[in-house]
């Protein structure tokens, strides 16, 4: 991944992450035990259904330290079973 979140971000710098996947109970828990591993804190993700109710969004506000760090996230994120899309 070679982005430009350096040039565009001043690091650190608290970074909205999106995560819409399958709707199903342990996704925001998918999401936060990834995030733990990789940026530890304490997480207050919030969860909306989609309109027909197939899918759901995980926001969730992180710390990212470097452009590195923010590309493992998304990288890391975008690996899990449950996840469609990360933005």
């Amino acid at each position: 991944m070679d982005t430009r979140f350096d040039e565009l971000l001043d690091f650190p710098t608290v970074q909205t992450f999106k995560v819409m996947g399958v709707a199903h109970e342990d996704l925001p828990n998918h999401v936060i035990e990834c995030l733990q591993q990789h940026a530890p804190g304490d997480y207050a993700p919030t969860v909306k259904p989609s309109s027909k109710g197939n899918y759901h969004s995980v926001s969730v506000q992180v710390t990212c330290t470097s452009k590195e760090h923010m590309e493992t996230l998304y990288k890391e994120l975008a690996k899990l079973e449950l996840v469609r899309v990360v933005l």
